[in-house]
């Protein structure tokens, strides 16, 4: 049998995260603890967790993984860290397009090292939107044959070719015969939101509370304006009947401390959070929540041919957020990502 197969398209930054006692006010100089150049990007990093996620060993994987995307034409920056760090990790990395008159994006990443690792992050798409706004050309290598098992999106690349995707990958699933599933993480939210038309093409949607507020605005309010705990559930509930009404079959909602909650056609789930002892860096926590569930989702599909239960979202769910627990003690973005033989209990291939 033919290993399980993601395929990622999505963004690729050179991330410059800089460490403070806490975030600066406005017209303030402070000096900060450390600073760092690294690979990034969330199409980036929820490849290598996806990648990541499929080692069983140190020398062992088990999940084929291809990044789409776009960097800058000879960019030494791709050269010496991006391309390496996805490679390291058994990435396939020749859907990544090098373009002209374009540099790759950057992200600046603020850490507040004095509460819990919360981050600010100011965005240069660069190639991210120059070397992906040609909605043919992204369409013709992210839809190559064979198609994978799973496609993985983000919102960092251009609204049009992330609209364009979501509706053409079913349809030519169909006209091949294969069963392929989306997860989608509509991290940035774009502004004007995400067609109907669109939404009901998506299998997974994985959003965290504030992309739920913009997305389900009505739900969002109730969330916010929630005393307790109940009530903030029953707002989750609410969200996730709005987005099953748009069709979308499951809905993840990331709560950081507060854990996951889950919604299937066959009713909802709530996941305690992970216990860690000191919270480092959350920059990368989401994005391997995404890529580990991702490669749970690819290797339960594999094996049984057809979308997953309830049960095996739920312990999709649980993997994922030890992985991600794993990932916020540490610094860094793509660093941080633990490999699958590290995260307790290893993930599951059953």
């Amino acid at each position: 049998m033919l290993s399980p197969h993601i395929r990622v398209v999505g963004s690729l930054n050179i991330d410059y995260t800089t460490t403070t006692p806490r975030f600066p006010g406005p017209g303030e100089t402070l000096t900060a603890k450390s600073l760092s150049i690294s690979a990034g990007g969330k199409g980036a990093n929820q490849a290598v967790a996806c990648g990541r996620a499929s080692y069983t060993s140190t020398t062992e994987h088990d999940v084929q993984v291809e990044m789409i995307g776009a960097v800058g034409v000879q960019d030494p920056q791709y050269a010496a860290l991006l391309k390496p760090a996805l490679e390291k990790t058994g990435i396939d990395c020749s859907g990544i397009r090098e373009v002209e008159r374009s540099q790759t994006g950057t992200a600046t990443i603020i850490v507040d090292a004095s509460n819990n690792g919360e981050n600010r992050i100011l965005v240069v798409p660069g190639a991210n939107y120059d070397g992906m706004d040609e909605v043919e050309d992204v369409l013709e290598r992210a839809l190559k044959e064979p198609l994978p098992d799973i496609f993985v999106l983000q919102g960092e690349i251009p609204a049009e070719t992330t609209f364009a995707l979501l509706k053409a990958i079913p349809d030519t699933a169909e006209k091949t015969g294969k069963l392929v599933e989306i997860v989608f993480n509509p991290a940035p939210v774009y502004p004007g939101g995400i067609p109907l038309d669109c939404m009901k093409c998506v299998t997974h949607l994985i959003v965290n509370e504030t992309e739920m507020g913009q997305l389900a605005v009505d739900a969002g309010d109730q969330y916010v304006a929630a005393n307790t705990e109940g009530e903030k559930r029953a707002a989750l509930v609410m969200a996730a009947g709005i987005f099953h009404g748009r069709m979308v079959r499951n809905v993840i909602v990331t709560r950081g401390a507060e854990g996951v909650f889950g919604s299937t056609p066959a009713g909802s789930f709530h996941l305690e959070a992970a216990k860690v002892t000191k919270v480092t860096d959350t920059t990368a926590a989401g994005d391997t929540f995404v890529g580990y569930y991702a490669v749970i989702l690819a290797r339960q599909k594999k094996k049984g041919g057809q979308g997953a239960s309830q049960d095996a979202l739920h312990e999709a769910c649980r993997q994922a957020t030890l992985a991600a627990a794993k990932c916020v003690v540490r610094e860094g973005a793509i660093e941080s990502i633990p490999w699958g033989y590290e995260v307790e209990g290893h993930i599951s291939r059953t």
